[in-house]
């Protein structure tokens, strides 16, 4: 079974925003109680409070004086939203999320039903008292829905992302190019196909908005608290965040696609961006440059079309390895970006010369997992100052490469 997601917007009627306000305030009322249910009994007990547990409070508060408004909202809604606390405990403690945090009314809502969404001519039918709300589907829904997820921007904007469930297995590629991309701030993407370097710049989405968000955040900061004024102004504010991370992620939905189309795997480096922002002087450009996303994006593409994304190791040397020779420097300060090897003269870009470093440790650890790997010529096995355990594999990096079984490629 292969899953799928399309975010489509809704437009609600004013009596239907009611409604949604009213289901997204429970949700968030039940996720903080419950929260806060479960974060007391851990200090008491030092155990926490299972799914089942949290679900049998929800009876008793419905029939309380002070929570009875709990009723009205859909019974399906709060249950998923027990369901993502659990699951948001479950990652914090496997160590591949933050501890939970409680939400606010302030950012963006959002509530869930698992199911009993339907498309009705064209628009979306929601369970519960809201109905049918107009909607603009702008692709096709294919196969089962299984969960929706309905959601208000800070900006006031209202969006509806459908989980569905179709039939088939993902596609397994074995022919294409093999990509190695060096990620960057001057340029975004530094990426060789093995023949060429091509550079994709980065396009500092932040910077072009700065000034106007500088001044429309300082006219905000000037209206009263609480005033009407206020929060209509901070939804201007928000419109202006919304541009800014919709210009980012065309960007980066762009590039990845024109990267997996033609591609069997892609290879990056495992970047720690969390270290990364903690130099002060590159925090803001690194978190604007979207890197984790970008591989994330790479990730599900590559997945959906059946390729493969390989994420080498982020001590790997690929700026201070010559990638004619092979031979490795002792330093490489970030301002230097031209060099050349002291051991066969070869001149490097730093950022060309590391791309072609990646691709070639990626393709050396696509081997060493079993997968074939047809090249012609060449040893690229590194011959003098490199000790490390991460070693390439004799093939070349200026072939294609496919993907498969032995059986697969001969």
């Amino acid at each position: 079974m292969l899953h799928k997601a399309v975010q489509v917007r809704i437009y609600p009627s004013k009596e239907q925003e009611t409604q949604l306000a009213q289901a997204f305030g429970c949700a968030r009322w039940w996720w903080n109680y419950a929260l806060n249910k479960s974060i007391e009994t851990y200090k008491e007990t030092g155990k926490g409070l299972s799914r089942a547990a949290l679900n049998a409070f929800l009876p008793i508060l419905k029939k309380a004086e002070d929570t009875i408004w709990l009723g009205d909202c859909y019974s399906q809604v709060l249950q998923a939203t027990t369901l993502n606390l659990t699951t948001a405990y479950k990652n914090f403690f496997e160590k591949r999320a933050l501890f939970p945090k409680f939400k606010s009314k302030h950012g963006k809502q959002s509530i869930q039903y698992p199911q009993n969404v339907k498309i009705v001519d064209g628009n979306i039918k929601i369970p519960g008292n809201i109905g049918i709300v107009k909607a603009k589907i702008h692709r096709p829904v294919e196969g089962k829905i299984k969960t929706v997820t309905v959601c208000k921007t800070p900006s006031g904007k209202y969006f509806v992302s459908i989980l569905t469930e179709v039939e088939g297995e993902n596609p397994t590629i074995t022919f294409g190019k093999i990509y190695g991309i060096d990620l960057g701030l001057k340029h975004f993407a530094v990426v060789t196909d093995g023949e060429k370097v091509v550079l994709y710049d980065n396009p500092k989405h932040l910077a072009k908005y700065e000034k106007n968000l500088k001044r429309k955040q300082k006219k905000l900061a000037r209206k009263q608290k609480g005033s009407k004024s206020r929060n209509k102004y901070r939804q201007v504010v928000a419109a202006l965040y919304e541009r800014i991370s919709n210009s980012r992620q065309d960007f980066l939905h762009k590039l990845s696609y024109k990267l997996v189309s033609d591609s069997q795997a892609v290879i990056v480096e495992s970047l720690n961006v969390k270290g990364m922002v903690c130099n002060h002087n590159l925090a803001k450009s690194i978190s604007d440059a979207g890197w984790g996303t970008f591989t994330n994006f790479l990730a599900y593409k590559l997945e959906r079309f059946g390729g493969k994304l390989v994420e080498i190791d982020r001590w790997f040397p690929s700026s201070k390895l010559c990638s004619n020779c092979f031979y490795q420097v002792s330093e490489m300060p970030l301002d230097v970006r031209e060099w050349t090897c002291p051991h066969c003269g070869t001149h490097h870009d730093r950022d060309g010369n590391a791309a072609i470093n990646i691709r070639a440790e990626g393709m050396r650890m696509i081997k060493a997992e079993g997968s074939a790997v047809s090249a012609v010529g060449g040893e690229i096995r590194p011959k003098l100052g490199r000790r490390s355990k991460l070693r390439h594999s004799p093939v070349s990096t200026e072939a294609d490469t496919v993907l498969g079984t032995p059986s697969q490629c001969g």
